[in-house]
């Protein structure tokens, strides 16, 4: 296993070369002029996976985009691990915020990554990390071969809820069986302070229409005489948080499993600096639910975000007018107990009862999913934890995530499997925002790590047995 980082190294700049290849290939799930791309982007997949080592693969068609699937099955005997990643990326809007063209991969030197970064849409979220598992496959044929059975399941729509990928998973049990699911689809503390992600939050995410009058109104003629539903989303909107910034919503938080005191001492201990935070941010505070950390927050509890508010005239100079319809995004991060059917349901009573007379209320969900936690204790995470030490140097902490990746759920519970989510990136990388990069380092890094994982999960399965 020696050889691993001496492989990594003498063949970095192909494997740079390689993702790069693949970043330029716009593939955004959301939007349907992208739907060649994403075709395109599959099938580089499918080419990658077979010439790193899969003996088989196909383009498994979907009612939406492709899944990539390949395998290698070298003994019924020996353990199955399914590696899981999308090759799907977010819109790369605001276009005029990003340094570089969100598709032509580039490399620069930050306070952060002074190896260099990928600066690309999809750099970190999640061709580079999925990438890595590819790459992490050819490390092991060239040097002595799988220590077990591996599986990939690479889909097209995770930015955009999964919808098909569940269909997928429960039409096809015995093709997707496994004895464990590897994701790296989040981040790590700190590149000197490694980290692997023991829970995750669920989804509830919707979109909302305000209606007042039948068309567009003359503001002269008509301000102060008739509801404007802009005017009135905004206060919809203010009315889902109150003055210490709990939600609103009646019922919302009572199924939200509570940490101990001795848990949320424990989670305390994460090395965390609020000004080194708040510095990144370029903001003079932070703000959230009362009676709770910054970190907590954002992990362990449950939150609600407008995502996206539009209207009436937003083009250059004035009309003034009073738009007929306006709209939102919201998303709801949910926590352990939660239920995102459940809460889809208490948003829509409650924010369609919050609407005065006047206006009419639509509201249209969009996806969701169950919040996940692991334990510590199991084979996957003392495998992982003995791969981190191999090359990192120190093990790894388990924390909580605040994202959302809501097909781990729907994993175990169709899969009957536990899922390891081994992520590279840092929380300063900005996925979902202009700037998303990824370091070399981390690429790298993950590559080489990756290996040991199979290697010491092949290890302790047998032992266990």
């Amino acid at each position: 296993m020696s050889n691993f980082l001496t492989y990594v190294q003498e063949h970095q700049n192909r494997f740079l070369e390689e993702l790069f290849s693949l970043i330029r290939i716009p593939s955004i799930s959301a939007d349907s002029a992208y739907i060649p791309e994403m075709q395109k982007a599959a099938t580089a997949v499918q080419e990658a996976l077979a010439k790193a080592g899969c003996t088989h693969t196909e383009l498994c068609p979907t009612e939406g985009f492709p899944i990539v699937y390949g395998e290698k099955i070298i003994d019924a005997s020996l353990p199955t691990v399914l590696v899981y990643g999308h090759y799907d990326v977010q819109p790369p809007d605001p276009l005029d915020l990003w340094d570089n063209d969100p598709f032509d991969p580039i490399i620069k030197k930050t306070a952060l990554h002074p190896d260099g970064a990928i600066f690309a849409r999809g750099a970190c979220d999640d061709k580079g990390q999925m990438f890595m598992h590819i790459k992490a496959l050819e490390v092991m044929e060239q040097n002595g071969g799988l220590p077990c059975n591996i599986k990939f399941m690479i889909e097209g729509e995770e930015e955009v809820g999964s919808d098909n990928l569940e269909h997928f998973v429960r039409a096809n049990p015995e093709k997707l069986a496994n004895d464990v699911i590897l994701i790296s689809d989040t981040g790590m503390l700190a590149n000197d302070l490694p980290s692997i992600t023991t829970g995750l939050r669920g989804m509830s995410y919707v979109e909302v229409e305000v209606t007042g009058p039948n068309r567009d109104l003359h503001s002269g003629l008509y301000g102060g005489a008739v509801a404007n539903p802009i005017n009135i989303l905004a206060q919809m909107i203010a009315f889902l948080h109150d003055e210490n910034n709990h939600i609103t919503i009646p019922g919302f938080y009572d199924k939200v499993a509570e940490l101990s005191a001795a848990e949320r001492e424990e989670m305390g201990k994460i090395p965390f600096s609020l000004e080194a935070y708040k510095e990144a941010l370029n903001i003079a505070a932070v703000h959230g639910e009362k009676d709770y950390t910054t970190n907590e927050r954002k992990s362990i509890r449950p939150a609600l975000d407008v995502n996206g508010i539009w209207g009436g005239y937003t083009g250059e100079g004035a009309k003034t007018v009073i738009a007929s319809k306006a709209y939102a995004k919201i998303s709801m991060r949910l926590v352990p107990d939660q239920r995102s059917e459940e809460i889809t349901a208490l948003f829509t009573e409650h924010f369609t009862a919050l609407a005065p007379e006047g206006v009419k209320v639509t509201i249209t969900p969009h996806h969701g999913g169950e919040a996940y936690v692991m334990h510590a204790d199991g084979i996957e995470f003392q495998a992982a934890s003995k791969a981190y030490v191999e090359t990192f140097g120190k093990a790894p902490l388990p924390v909580r995530d605040g994202g959302s990746i809501p097909i781990v759920a729907l994993f175990e519970e169709t899969l009957d499997s536990k899922t390891i989510l081994m992520g590279f990136g840092l929380d300063s990388d900005a996925i979902h925002s202009p700037n998303e990069h990824f370091g070399v380092f981390n690429f790298l890094k993950g590559i080489e790590t990756i290996p040991h994982f199979y290697h010491h999960f092949t290890e302790l399965f047998q032992a266990n047995q």
